[in-house]
């Protein structure tokens, strides 16, 4: 049996890169590479992490998820979670040990020592992957913070220090480092920050290839956008693969897969309600007679028009009954990505599910997101501020003044997802609200759920996120589709010359 390459995971989050790597096999189904150090700062998503962890550890025992797991996932109490450790013991020391709940400092080689501590008996080749915190990169964010004096003080513009620090104690074959696209423009003391990045990477006795062009010229050739290699997400990120100067590598380029959607990610998953988080002078409704009132009312704003018709047929009982669900239903509508997000728990015939409930909205934006979704629907694309009936535009000053509201900053404030295309990018912003990730079906009135946004980032089914919604909101959205990363982890794998299998070769398409 062939060593299994090691991997030190850096600013891991919740994992989602270091599942990809590990969700790799070589051509007799064995995994070829093994975590053997992660490190995330955040309490909840190192809490995810280490969970993943042991949960790889006890399922590669017998082939299958054991019990115990499942019933902690059913009901995720301190006592239950008590029962799945003491059944397993020695597997969650080790995964106790791989994942680190640690801060990565500038100049501080703490975990580096750690790291080579625990590479000392490995004489093969070696891989760091990792992003660093992406917040001080992203375009949203600057321009939020455009006249802000500390932007350029801000430590996460120089948190990619703490990788180089990595790379040069540890020397590994190849890196790979993601980040967001706001990276190309970012400028830090008036210095381009990517050429920054480069010169280091460069000077450490790296060089920088592109997943998607083999002779990158310019700087968007470091960008993958995740639509064109099967993830249903339309997210684009720079993703550098840094090979070792000394390292001889032929193609390091991803196959083109056919696009995923909206539907292809969340057609099987049960159909919600929302509720009521805060309500207005309209009395005191159920959430069902609110939504007909609702779609009654916005039928008569477009008489005659297909949306009113679409509005006008549905009845209380066309709408869902609950506002969380903890299983799925058996469903012969699978999709190429069924066996991913579902394989390991239909194998034993679980139809578990979790992180799956509703989040309660205020009145108002029900009639916001029931027309957005019933608009998207009718028209085939997201509702624009200019296209909202005037009594449900948002009461904000920028709207209030605007003479065209088409020049409104975010104009697309509240922006229904589509079916038949790949959702826009999931961020950690899907925490504070949901106005920008509303589910396509209007009857269900509400925006995504985690689980929801988790399946277009490609987490499976059996990848539970720990700590408070919000929490696993912001683990979702900062995370590395893992099906991107299987992929990823396949050229690097055809980098050591090892013939691998990633999800899709093993789907025969």
């Amino acid at each position: 049996m062939r060593k299994r390459i090691p991997i030190i995971d850096l600013f891991a989050g919740p994992g989602g890169l270091g599942e990809g790597f590990s969700s790799l096999t070589d051509s007799t189904g064995e995994r070829i590479f093994q975590i053997l150090m992660s490190v995330e700062m955040e309490s909840s998503a190192h809490s995810t992490l280490r969970l993943r962890s042991f949960f790889r550890k006890i399922y590669d025992i017998d082939g299958k998820i054991p019990q115990e797991y499942l019933d902690y996932m059913a009901n995720p109490t301190p006592m239950q979670l008590s029962k799945l450790k003491d059944a397993f013991p020695e597997q969650w020391a080790e995964a106790d040990h791989e994942a680190v709940q640690a801060k990565l400092v500038e100049k501080d080689d703490t975990l580096v020592r750690e790291a080579l501590h625990r590479l000392k008996n490995y004489t093969g080749p070696k891989i760091i992957i990792g992003g660093p915190p992406c917040q001080a990169y992203s375009l949203v964010g600057r321009s939020r913070r455009a006249h802000d004096p500390t932007l350029q003080k801000d430590v996460k513009q120089t948190l990619y220090k703490c990788y180089l620090q990595f790379l040069k104690a540890i020397r590994p074959e190849i890196f790979v480092m993601e980040n967001v696209k706001g990276i190309l423009s970012a400028q830090l003391h008036n210095e381009g920050v990517l050429g920054m990045i480069r010169a280091d990477i460069k000077e450490a006795g790296y060089t920088i290839h592109s997943l998607v062009v083999a002779d990158p010229q310019k700087p968007s050739d470091y960008v993958v956008k995740a639509e064109r290699y099967g993830i249903p997400q339309a997210r684009h990120r720079v993703i550098l693969l840094g090979i070792r100067d000394d390292f001889d590598v032929n193609s390091t380029q991803l196959k083109l897969h056919p696009e995923k959607t909206v539907h292809d990610a969340l057609s099987d998953l049960p159909p919600l309600r929302s509720d009521f988080s805060r309500r207005g002078k309209e009395g005191n409704p159920s959430w069902g007679e609110y939504v007909l009132k609702a779609a009654q009312l916005l039928s008569r704003q477009y008489p005659g028009s297909d949306l009113a018709d679409r509005l006008s047929e549905v009845t209380i009982s066309d709408l869902p009954a609950f506002t969380s669900e903890d299983h799925v239903q058996k469903s012969r509508n699978t999709t190429i990505l069924t066996n991913w997000y579902r394989g390991r728990l239909s194998a034993i015939n679980s139809n578990i599910l979790t992180n799956h409930a509703a989040r309660s909205h205020m009145a108002k934006d029900l009639d916001r997101y029931l027309f957005c979704s019933a608009f998207a629907q009718v028209h085939g694309r997201p509702a624009k501020l200019r296209d909202f009936p005037a009594y449900l535009l948002p009461a904000h000053k920028n709207v209030a003044d605007s003479t065209d509201l088409k020049s409104v900053e975010f104009s697309d404030r509240f922006r229904v997802q589509l079916y038949d295309h790949p959702s826009t990018t999931v961020t950690s912003h899907i925490s504070k609200d949901g106005h920008y990730f509303i589910h396509p079906d209007f009857r269900q009135c509400r925006s995504l759920t985690v689980r929801e946004a988790a399946r277009l980032q490609t987490f499976p089914d059996d990848y539970f996120f720990e700590g408070n919604r919000t929490s696993q909101y912001q683990q979702v959205g900062n995370a590395v589709p893992p099906l991107l990363a299987n992929q990823i982890a396949k050229v690097v794998a055809a980098c050591f010359n090892i013939p691998a299998k990633n999800y899709f070769d093993q789907q025969n398409i």
